[in-house]
Order: structure tokens, then sequence, then C-alpha cells
């Protein structure tokens, strides 16, 4: 039979799992919405088909033993992490396979990282970090995902966290092809264009290939450009967009290093680049924190510095009051962005009269 016959809407998989909706169809598989009739309340799963094209009776064994090892390292993320859907179960039927999974009520990130709304620099920190959190488990079981993009992180409805989805064991088996020792092709490009640096292009990934990837969808955040529409360094390949974004060099010099054409100048995994995103946090608070003992230390003389002001005349005044400010911020470490003119003067002000 045709296979986008099978399973067909209605069928019931292992007298547990009813297909009730068509979520995604692929080259190799389709993904469908089921219910779980054993449970009480009928609970929505997500069913992955598929059925790989050609392959005789050998290769379609290596197929089910490659099928079989990717299901065991989905149970064992899925089962540790909340924020990885969790394996319900896998099986074959002759040359079909299915991945039963748990299903993510919400919405990918494309409905969210859109061409008509730039992210602020603390919305695209927190969201790299949320994301980070969670690659940094999977690169822990030195498990790259190679197809990290919008479409795949889901914001969950219940409690608005990221959900990591999708780690492609189908399209692994969907491609595979084999050597003329019978052994597993794996050097295949696997993931999608804008979101793959070079090495993973030519079917070589890293765990830093994931690195890349979430960098490139900050700056989207940031630009609200898709990867594949920012112009690129015609010598080194790198994407040109800092222009065009209001950002702390810091976080600018985080974004550059994950999103670097060489993985060897990019950051290790998630893990380190997560390490030096939450560097750029603890220089903020430092900064915070130095700033209030400043001001408390200054604070029981700021009638006098006020009086002295008074006494001077305005104009003076106004210099006094720009050289207590400039006092407090020079005692404290630098500032990432300048300072407004507005902001700089009712700061100091409040500082003074408070």
């Amino acid at each position: 039979m045709n296979r986008y016959t099978l399973p067909h809407i209605g069928k019931t998989l292992r007298n547990r799992y009813k297909i009730v909706k068509l979520l995604k169809r692929g080259g190799s598989g389709d993904t469908y919405l089921a219910v779980d009739l054993d449970l009480p309340g009928l609970p929505y799963c997500v069913v992955k088909y598929f059925q790989p094209k050609g392959l005789n009776a050998h290769y379609l064994a290596l197929a089910k033993s490659l099928f079989a090892r990717e299901a065991e390292v989905l149970h064992q993320l899925g089962n540790n992490h909340d924020q990885i859907p969790r394996l319900f179960a896998y099986f074959s039927e002759g040359e079909d396979f299915y991945l039963v999974q748990e299903f993510i009520d919400g919405h990918d990130l494309s409905q969210e990282i859109l061409p008509v709304r730039c992210w602020s620099e603390e919305a695209v920190f927190n969201l790299l970090k949320e994301i980070l959190e969670v690659v940094a488990f999977v690169h822990q079981h030195n498990i790259v995902h190679r197809d990290i993009k919008p479409q795949n992180l889901m914001r969950r409805r219940r409690d608005n966290k990221i959900v990591l989805i999708d780690f492609g064991s189908i399209k692994k088996i969907g491609i595979l092809n084999f050597n003329e020792q019978c052994q597993p092709n794996v050097n295949i490009a696997i993931g999608t264009p804008g979101y793959m640096p070079k090495e993973q292009c030519r079917g070589k990934p890293q765990l830093n290939s994931d690195v890349y990837a979430i960098g490139m969808i900050g700056i989207q955040a940031l630009t609200g450009l898709k990867p594949e529409k920012l112009p690129k360094n015609p010598k080194t390949g790198e994407a040109i967009w800092r222009e065009r974004v209001k950002v702390s060099n810091a976080f600018a010099d985080v974004l550059e290093q994950m999103v670097s054409p060489r993985s060897s100048e990019r950051y290790h995994s998630a893990a380190e680049a997560l390490q030096a995103l939450l560097a750029i946090q603890e220089s903020s608070t430092l900064k915070l924190v130095w700033s209030r003992k400043n001001i408390d230390y200054l604070l029981p003389y700021k009638k006098s510095i006020l009086l002295l002001g008074v006494s001077l005349g305005a104009t003076t005044s106004l210099v006094v009051i720009v050289l207590f400010y400039i006092f407090l911020q020079t005692n404290t470490l630098i500032l990432d962005k300048p300072i407004e003119s507005k902001s700089f003067l009712e700061n100091s002000l409040q500082l003074i009269v408070k």
C-alpha cells in the first residue's frame, strides 16, 4: 500500500494510540496527533510514522538497530528533563517505524520571532539563556540536535517554558545510506539552511554547531531578519548584523562568538556559551552593588552638597550635580551603554535631593 495511507486517520496502533489528525507531512514520514486510549481522559500524544525507502533485508535490519538506539537516547533525555518531550513508545511493523511522544500544547517560536518585531536585549538574553540551559543538558550526553530553529522550539502553554522538540531520528533513518562495508554513512547534512554552520553543511556536525543555531535565533529576534536574509562578509562569511541593533558590547560579543563561521572560534558547547552569557548578568549585578555602596557612602553628605550648590548659584549647582554623578559612576565599573543626557540629570538630581 502507499505509505501515505498508513497509518490513516482513525487507525489505532497497538490497540492504544488512535490517530486523529495529521500534523506534518515530510519526505520520509508523517507526524500525527493521536489519543492514548489506555489513560484516563484520553490525553493527546504525537505519533511519528516513518517508512524507509529502497532498503533490502540486511540494510533494513541496520536501520531498525539505529532506530532503536535513537529511541533509547530520546527516552533517556525526555525522562530526565522537563523541557524535552518524553518518549512513550517505539516499535516497528514490517518496514514501518513508529515513535510515540509526549504532546506539547503550545506554539512554536516562529509565531513570536517575526519580521515586524525586534526584540529587546533583555528579552533575547532570557530566551537564549533558557534555550542554552536545555541544550546544555543534551550536550552532556554528547548528543547534537542538528536542527535547532524557531519551529523546533515550543512555548508550552501551561507554564510558558521553552520545549526543544524534533531530535531528528526519523530524518536520520529516512536518508540513510551505506558504504561498501555495509556501514551506515553518517556524514549527511541534516538541518535547516541559515541555522547550519559550514561544518554541519559538510555532514560533520559538532556540539557547537547547535551553539551557532541558537546564536542565529538570537540575532533573528534582535534584527527581525531570518538568517538567510542577513548580509554576509564576503571574506569571512560572518553575518553582518551588529550595526542594525542597539545592544551592549558584552552581549554582542557573546553572540558574535556563538555564530562565528569557524567552529574553532565558537564556544565549545551550550554549557560554555551559557557560562559566557551568565557572566554578563553577573557583571551587571556587580555594577549595581558597587553603585549602591558608593551612594550609601555619600548619602550622609547629600545636604552639604546641596547647600554648597545653592550657595554657588544655579549654574554652578548644575555643575556640582554633574560632578557628583560622575564621581559615583567613575567609582563603579565602566558602563556598557552611554548615559542619555535626560536620565543623566534626572538620576543626579534624585541622588542629591532624595
